[in-house]
C-alpha cells in the first residue's frame, strides 16, 4: 500500500465516523427535546392534579357540613 492509499483509507474511516458522529448528536438532540416535552406534561398533569385535590376537599367538607 501507497501512503496515498493509506491515506486515502484513513480518510475515508474518518469520514465514515464522523457521519456516525452527527448522526448520533441529531439523535441526542431529538431526545433531549422530547424528554423536555415529557417535563411539561408532566409537570401539567401535576397542576391538574393538586387543582383536582383541592376542588376533592372542598367537596369533602361541604358534605362535612350537609351531615353535621
Amino acid at each position: 500500500m501507497t501512503f496515498s492509499e493509506t491515506d486515502n483509507l484513513v480518510l475515508q474511516q474518518l469520514r465514515a465516523i464522523r457521519e456516525q458522529l452527527d448522526t448520533l448528536n441529531q439523535r441526542q438532540i431529538e431526545t433531549v427535546q422530547r424528554i423536555g416535552s415529557l417535563e411539561v406534561q408532566v409537570a401539567n398533569l401535576s397542576v391538574r392534579i393538586d387543582r383536582i385535590d383541592a376542588r376533592l376537599d372542598r367537596v369533602e367538607k361541604r358534605l362535612g357540613q350537609i351531615e353535621a
